[in-house]
């Protein structure tokens, strides 16, 4: 819910979604989490004390909020890891394939990151994930990739598109396979639950999905994708800085006049 300029984090997800085409979403919240729950609920008293003062452009923000989009809800009782959490969706998502996004990295594309997914799924049938070169240095601080690209097999994707072969979590520079790194877009088939369910608790007890990944390789070919734009790890205090000064540039009301401050700063 930490605001990105002036809407929260979570919010700049779930209107990804909503312009890729995504009808329903399921979000899955834990204990303190009422305030996910309720701002994207219809808010009567505050839409009837906006139409008293004629605020009518605060009034069409907040039913745009509420009515973007069917939101359901389920609880992770115990934070047990990525893989647990998609896990408990299980019963609401069926046996069709879903995406998965996580609301601390943030993507700005022209073409909607997970609308470029996607368009990538209807040909390829099988599990895709985002990913995007990062430094060797940071290399460690990631799930990364070991694939090859398939190049000449996927129309309009040349360069992008890697079989995987394995994934690794978080290793250590000198040992990591490539500098691609797993970025918080998904696309499952639903093959993921058992492979989440056969997946051991690792350290703290957590669920890793690297893992379940690792597993559903041995079932059916998964793919990882480049994607076009630039992603910020907003729960990264100088990644939400970052992103914080560059969406607010890309602002009408507010880049012109912020530029200028910028400017006039000394560094």
């Amino acid at each position: 819910m930490l605001p990105l300029v002036d809407k929260p984090l979570i919010q700049y997800v779930v209107e990804e979604a909503v312009d890729s085409g995504i009808k329903n979403i399921t979000i899955i919240t834990g204990r303190g989490k009422n305030a996910i729950e309720d701002h994207f609920d219809v808010s009567f008293e505050l839409e009837s004390l906006l139409a008293e003062r004629n605020k009518s452009e605060q009034l069409e923000e907040i039913r745009h909020i509420s009515n973007m989009i069917d939101v359901s809800y389920v609880r992770q009782k115990e934070a047990l890891g990525l893989g647990h959490a998609i896990l408990r969706s299980r019963d609401v998502v069926g046996n069709e394939p879903f995406a998965v996004m996580l609301g601390d990295d943030i993507i700005d594309a022209k073409i909607p990151c997970l609308k470029q997914m996607t368009t990538l799924f209807a040909t390829l049938q099988s599990s895709i994930i985002a990913t995007c070169e990062v430094p060797e240095s940071e290399v460690s601080s990631y799930g990364v990739i070991k694939g090859h690209p398939v190049d000449g097999h996927v129309d309009g994707y040349e360069g992008r598109v890697y079989r995987i072969e394995d994934v690794v979590e978080k290793p250590p520079r000198d040992e990591a396979p490539s500098n691609l790194a797993i970025i918080g877009r998904y696309i499952f088939t639903p093959e993921i639950f058992p492979a989440i369910e056969n997946t051991k608790p690792g350290r703290g007890g957590e669920i890793q999905i690297t893992d379940a990944i690792r597993l559903l390789l041995r079932e059916q070919p998964v793919y990882a994708y480049m994607f076009e734009g630039k992603r910020f790890d907003a729960g990264d205090k100088i990644g939400f800085l970052k992103a914080t000064v560059e969406f607010a540039l890309k602002r009408d009301d507010l880049g012109g006049e912020f530029r200028e401050y910028l400017k006039s700063l000394t560094l």
